[in-house]
C-alpha cells in the first residue's frame, strides 16, 4: 500500500509485508511542480524497492492537494483521520504500551465532526481511538489564510469572548459574524498564533509556524506564572479546556514580552495535565503519548513532560518517526492496519 500524508510537510509511505519505507520530504501539495514531485517520489518508490501499490490511503480532508493523484491511479482508496494517524504512528513507536492517553496537538486537520482540530486528546490503541479532550473552539476568519497572518487567529479569539479587535478590518468581523469562510477549529497551533501576535511578536509570517517559533524563542524564563485554564466536560462527554483567561496576560503590554511568553507555554503544559488526571481517573490509563507539530516546542515539551512525571505518568515523544505531518504518511499505515 502507498500511504499520501498530509498536504503539509507531505511525505509518503510505501508499505509491504513487514516493512514500511517513508520519503523524503516532499512539502506544500499547493503547486503544480509539488504535486509532479509527488507522483513521481510514488513512482520511483515503488521502482527501487520493485513493488507495485495495488491500495491507496490518504488524510479524509477532501481538498488535499493528492487528490487528484488518487482519482487518477484507478486503485482502491482507504481514508484515515488525520490525529488517528498522528496518534498510531507514536504508538507503533512503543509496542509495549497497550493503551494511550494520546494528545495530538497541531496546527488543523479535519475532524470526525467535520471542524477543524488541533488541541485533541484520545484514549485507546490505534484502530480504536476515543476523543476525549480538546479546547474551546473558536472560528478562524478567512480560514487557511490564519496560518500565515497570525493576527487573525488573535482576532478570532478576541471576537470569540465579545472583545473588540480593532487591528483588524470591519468588512472581516461581519464575515466572521455571519459565519462566512470561518470554519470552528480547536487547533493549538493556531492558538499559539494567536499568542504571537497579542504579544506583538509576530502579526505577519512568513511560512506557517513563524509565529510559535517566534514565541517559543522569546519565551526565556522557566519561572512564568501558571495561568488556570477552566476545564469542563462538554455535552458530549468531552474535556474541554478553555483559554480564554490568557487573553488578558497576552494582551498586557506591561508585562515583559518574554514573561507573557513564557506564561503562555507553562499554562498549556498546565492544562494538559490537567486533562491527563481527568482521563486517567475514567480509565486507569498512565501511558501518555505527545505527537502532532506543536510539540515540536521544546519550551512546551519539556514543560509539559516535567509535570506529567511528577504526577506519575509515563511519557512517551516520537523518537523515530516525525512528530509533525512528515510522519502522518507512516501513521495512516499502522492506523489502517488496525482498522
Amino acid at each position: 500500500m502507498l500511504a499520501l500524508g498530509s498536504h503539509m510537510k507531505n511525505t509518503l509511505c510505501l508499505a509491504w509485508g513487514t516493512r514500511a519505507v517513508v520519503s523524503p520530504h516532499i512539502g506544500e501539495l499547493d503547486t503544480p511542480r509539488s504535486l509532479d514531485t509527488l507522483a513521481q517520489v510514488a513512482a520511483d518508490l515503488q521502482r527501487l524497492y520493485q513493488v507495485q501499490a495495488t491500495r491507496l490511503i490518504a488524510d479524509r480532508h477532501p481538498g488535499y492537494g493528492y487528490r487528484r493523484f488518487a482519482r487518477d491511479s484507478g486503485l482502491p482508496l482507504a481514508e484515515v483521520w488525520h490525529h488517528h494517524a498522528h496518534a498510531s504512528a507514536l504508538a507503533w513507536e512503543f509496542p509495549q504500551v497497550d493503551e494511550w492517553i494520546m494528545f495530538a496537538w497541531d496546527g488543523v486537520g479535519l475532524g470526525e465532526d467535520g471542524t477543524l482540530w488541533g488541541g485533541e486528546a484520545f484514549t485507546g490503541a490505534p484502530g480504536c481511538w476515543q476523543h476525549a479532550g480538546s479546547f474551546r473552539p473558536f472560528r478562524l476568519p478567512g480560514g487557511d489564510k490564519a496560518g500565515r497572518e497570525p493576527w487573525r487567529a488573535a482576532a478570532a479569539l478576541l471576537w470569540e469572548t465579545g472583545q473588540a479587535a480593532p487591528f483588524a478590518p470591519g468588512p472581516l468581523h461581519q464575515a466572521w459574524s455571519a459565519r462566512l469562510n470561518s470554519p470552528s477549529s480547536s487547533s493549538v497551533g493556531r492558538l499559539f498564533d494567536a499568542a504571537a501576535s497579542l504579544c506583538g511578536i509576530c502579526t505577519h509570517a512568513s511560512f506557517e509556524g513563524e509565529g510559535p517559533m517566534r514565541l517559543e524563542a522569546m519565551a526565556t524564563q522557566t519561572d512564568g506564572e501558571v495561568v488556570s485554564l477552566p476545564l469542563e466536560r462538554d455535552p458530549l462527554g468531552l474535556w474541554r479546556t478553555d483559554w480564554a483567561p490568557l487573553l488578558p496576560m497576552l494582551g498586557d503590554n506591561a508585562l515583559p514580552t518574554a514573561e507573557r511568553a513564557s506564561s503562555f507555554h507553562l499554562s498549556l503544559a498546565q492544562a494538559l495535565v490537567e486533562q491527563a488526571k481527568q482521563l486517567r481517573a475514567q480509565t486507569g490509563i498512565q501511558s501518555v503519548g505527545l505527537t502532532g507539530g506543536v510539540f515540536q516546542n521544546r519550551v512546551l515539551a519539556e514543560a509539559t513532560i516535567s509535570r506529567l512525571e511528577a504526577a506519575g505518568f509515563k511519557v512517551h515523544l516520537p523518537q523515530r518517526v516525525p512528530v509533525n505531518d512528515a510522519g502522518l504518511s507512516f501513521g495512516q499505515v499502522i492506523e489502517f492496519l488496525h482498522s
